[in-house]
């Protein structure tokens, strides 16, 4: 059999080239006597964007040294997707996924059913074109996205799928009410697999890590560094720009992305894989979101694991007083476990 993995790969964002990775770990685990690859997918317009947004100069962020370290971002991706994504030959329309002979695609996860999302929505990741494949969908986020004038390919497109399941509550509630079934919601890829780090041996420890705040006040963030100083903590950005921090740590490979998180002392985060990467690393941390769609995604994820208490509203003694609240994560990793298993057996259920 083979199952190909239809998603964000190409994007280069630490989060979407995990779960794509995870994904396809996990299915390879479960189906061992089975070809499993990454679709090698290109939404061109999507990729443009993506790569050239890391060539943009901010001075009061960067220095020159931190720009220079970003603007080879795109090609660390590029050479960690050819080394670790056992990907298929690349693919630019329905009919180039025809071609490869797959007897199914597994659409997901992260945002690929944004149908609102001008970028990087494509039909296809609805299955619209694929007509020789089981579909089945494994933890799709539609964002923050979700209204009543839902277009017509994509309630055609949800409901030729083989299985569906969902990764947070509004992509459940809109699967459901395209389906009329129940909507089996499933955790990220990358819980369902151990992942592997490399180290970085640039950094001191231990540290406070921080991994896009997006809208923290500027003021707030001064004082969380200063609070990390006094406390004989160095502080860092795990793939991002300040130079308020100890040393530059933007041009990271993927594992040593994960390193960061793994061997952060604490992890103050604005993002969903922020939030999933602190959580599967057991570190203490605290969550600023602004984003909409953060908001809503990142919400579900903390919600469904009892970690509510994670969110704070932008004051530094706030986020300080959270990250002193350790977390029990004896019974948040019974949640996991429980989750983990329950999302692997949809996987087994689902592809047979």
């Amino acid at each position: 059999m083979k199952i190909g993995i239809l998603t964000h790969q190409y994007i280069n964002n630490y989060g979407a080239f995990l779960q794509a990775w995870a994904l396809r770990e996990a299915i390879a685990e479960l189906f061992p006597n089975d070809e499993v690859q990454i679709i090698d997918y290109v939404n061109l317009k999507h990729f443009i964007i993506n790569a050239g947004g890391w060539f943009r100069f901010y001075k009061n962020k960067e220095s020159l040294a931190d720009w220079v370290q970003k603007i080879r971002l795109p090609i660390t991706f590029a050479k960690a997707r050819k080394k670790y994504m056992n990907l298929t030959p690349i693919c630019y329309k329905a009919k180039d996924i025809e071609k490869l002979g797959l007897d199914y695609v597994v659409v997901g996860s992260d945002e690929v059913w944004n149908y609102r999302e001008t970028k990087g929505n494509a039909r296809v990741k609805f299955g619209i074109g694929l007509n020789n494949e089981k579909l089945v969908a494994y933890a799709p986020s539609v964002g923050q996205t979700h209204e009543l004038n839902v277009p017509e390919y994509v309630k055609e497109g949800i409901l030729q799928f083989k299985a569906v399941s969902a990764r947070d509550q509004l992509t459940e509630q809109l699967a459901e009410e395209i389906r009329n079934e129940g909507i089996e919601r499933v955790t990220d890829p990358t819980f369902l697999v151990h992942i592997p780090d490399e180290i970085v041996s640039s950094v001191s420890q231990p540290y406070m890590l921080f991994y896009y705040c997006d809208g923290l006040p500027e003021a707030e963030k001064q004082r969380l560094i200063d609070y990390a100083h006094q406390n004989g903590m160095a502080v860092y950005g795990a793939g991002e720009c300040d130079k308020r921090y100890s040393d530059i740590t933007v041009n990271l490979t993927p594992f040593q992305w994960v390193w960061m998180f793994r061997n952060a002392a604490c992890v103050v985060t604005g993002t969903f894989h922020g939030a999933v990467f602190s959580m599967l690393n057991h570190r203490q941390f605290a969550c600023y979101l602004t984003n909409p769609s953060r908001i809503r995604k990142v919400s579900s994820l903390l919600e469904e694991f009892g970690l509510t208490d994670r969110r704070c509203e932008g004051k530094a003694s706030e986020i300080i007083k959270t990250l002193a609240n350790e977390i029990d994560y004896i019974t948040v990793e019974k949640k996991f476990e429980e989750r983990r298993n329950k999302s692997k057996e949809f996987l087994r259920r689902a592809i047979q």
